[in-house]
């Protein structure tokens, strides 16, 4: 599978509107999320590892929710998401208010990948330009809830769908 090309050109006029001010984690059964994007691209550029961007709706999506209860909260994705993935969270609450910066990075993210519904997930590599001072997203591809699983080994599916988006790391 071809690797996509995406540009956020929103970096030429803003970077501070373009990535969150915070660097907010919440540690989630043994996991560090993130919620910070310029957090996340330090850890993946410093550990060789992508971005695993979770797009939520974490207080109205109930696919969501399924999706952390049955594959994010399990062992296995545990285990798997700490040797393999940096975890972003992107969320798109409707109960809870946002900073507007965090707003607006979730929201220039989700545009940069066309994420037209919850849950989706992107794994992908961030590098700077030298010369325009852009940054390239590397996109390896996407994951949703994973579709025919065995009720109940639902991480099992998912994980193998990972698996088959790593191979597209360089």
């Amino acid at each position: 599978m071809k690797t996509i090309r995406l540009f956020c050109l929103l970096m030429i006029f803003s970077p501070g509107v373009f990535f969150a001010q915070n660097n907010d984690t919440k540690k989630e059964a043994g996991l560090e999320w993130h919620t910070d994007l310029m957090k996340a691209h330090e850890l993946s550029k410093s550990t060789g590892k992508p971005i695993f961007a979770f797009f939520t709706g974490s207080d109205w999506c109930g696919w969501c929710k399924k999706l952390q209860a049955n594959v994010f909260a399990k062992a296995a994705f545990v285990e798997w998401a700490k040797k393999n993935v940096v975890l972003l969270e992107l969320d798109f609450p409707r109960m809870k208010q946002l900073t507007p910066e965090l707003t607006q990075q979730n929201q220039n993210l989700q545009q940069s990948f066309g994420v037209r519904g919850y849950p989706t997930v992107w794994l992908f590599f961030m590098e700077k330009d030298a010369v325009s001072m852009k940054f390239n997203i590397d996109a390896l591809g996407s994951l949703g809830y994973p579709q025919g699983a065995e009720a109940g080994k639902e991480e099992i599916k998912f994980l193998q769908d990972g698996e088959a988006v790593l191979k597209n790391k360089k």
